[in-house]
């Protein structure tokens, strides 16, 4: 009986020796299409061994496509953002990061062209150039980026590599004393002295004091319904809607002390339509950051504050104070519109008991600072 001639396997792709002595691989993909090897080879040996290995990748399906990554990195970053459904405000954020701090520096190049060295480099040069908050933010949203490419299989690895490197480690901000929010609200006169009050002693955001209208107010209660917030954006456009978190929308019980100025407020300033605005300017426009912040930069400066005291800086004296009458972490969490995903925090309940006593706590805790102030002064007289 005839032998049989055992079959050789085919082989996979092709090699060619190059003029230039070198060799070359080829094959022909999942995808239809026929690729070559990046980079040439000293023998046919090395070339067929390259073979081998992408023949392995495909059994094992673990093949991609090796131009996948040629997409310019620019657009992919825009279509990226489009088809996350972002907020308008994180929207703004993360234009000015890619305009700013991204494109500068990738936005010419593919994806496939951004290596760990690179990022690392691009690192360097920006923490020469600015903040170290604004480097982690932009690095965070860079990761976030390539992340979604290697997803799509448009990269095998994220190049964003650096341990921490998103890790924002922000300088302690600076606080305001009791006696210093109360000069800040003089400073500024009689229709912004209210704005003021409530950025520090119901820790509530420019935002949601920009929305803040008449049906918010409860004078009966004492208190405020925050439903909605109307940010601003670098172009000056306003956009109105839910607050900044799902915790946002809450009811702050205010300290006693300001339920005169509440009064007087609505009586003199607020819109007098049932839906009118709280805070309006001296024309009867809505709330500008621009102009107000020419009004604010004045009154800082006149209380002695430094120059990076921010209105939201507000929240820090009056979440201290809050802190200070002993409430729980919770009750804090629902006064200042915060929201985590502790699991500890899901066992914790704040009551309108409770917020109404972390009320009166801040109102005692006030009068007595402003009492000892008062003291003091009399005793250098």
């Amino acid at each position: 009986m005839p032998t049989r001639k055992l079959q050789r396997r085919r082989e996979f792709g092709t090699v060619r020796k190059l003029p230039s002595g070198r060799w070359q691989a080829r094959y022909l993909g999942p995808d239809g299409q026929r690729h070559k090897a990046p980079e040439t080879f000293d023998t046919k040996t090395d070339a067929q061994d390259w073979l081998n290995l992408v023949r392995a990748d495909i059994e094992r399906d673990h093949w991609r496509d090796p131009d996948a990554g040629a997409i310019n990195f620019e657009k992919y970053a825009l279509r990226w953002m489009e088809e996350r459904g972002l907020a308008p405000t994180t929207v703004d954020r993360y234009d000015g990061l890619l305009r700013l701090h991204l494109l500068p520096v990738f936005g010419s190049k593919d994806l496939d062209e951004i290596t760990p060295p690179s990022v690392r480099t691009w690192r360097a040069e920006r923490l020469k150039a600015t903040g170290a908050t604004t480097v982690a933010k932009s690095y965070r949203l860079l990761k976030a980026i390539l992340q979604t490419a290697v997803d799509d299989d448009l990269l095998r690895t994220n190049p964003c590599r650096i341990k921490g490197a998103g890790r924002e480690e922000a300088d302690e901000r600076p606080t305001a004393t009791v006696e210093q929010v109360f000069e800040l609200a003089d400073a500024l006169g009689p229709r912004w002295r209210l704005m003021v009050l409530l950025g520090a002693f119901a820790s509530l955001r420019p935002e949601e004091l920009a929305e803040l209208r008449r049906r918010s107010v409860d004078l009966d209660e004492c208190s405020l319904r925050i439903t909605h917030a109307s940010p601003e954006l670098t172009n000056g456009r306003r956009v109105t809607g839910d607050p900044k978190s799902r915790a946002g929308k809450r009811t702050v019980y205010l300290p006693d002390f300001l339920l005169p100025e509440l009064r007087r407020h609505v009586q003199w300033f607020a819109e007098k339509e049932p839906d009118g605005l709280l805070f309006v300017g001296e024309k009867g426009a809505p709330f500008r950051r621009s102009t107000f912040g020419r009004k604010w930069r004045k009154a800082r400066t006149k209380v002695g504050l430094p120059d990076n005291f921010r209105f939201y800086d507000l929240r820090h004296t009056g979440n201290t104070l809050a802190a200070d009458t002993g409430a729980k972490l919770k009750d804090l969490m629902v006064r200042a519109g915060q929201s985590s995903e502790r699991a500890q925090l899901i066992y914790q309940h704040s009551t309108v008991k409770h917020q109404r006593r972390l009320a009166q706590g801040i109102d005692t805790e006030v009068r007595e600072r402003l009492r000892e102030a008062g003291a003091d002064r009399s005793e250098a007289n």
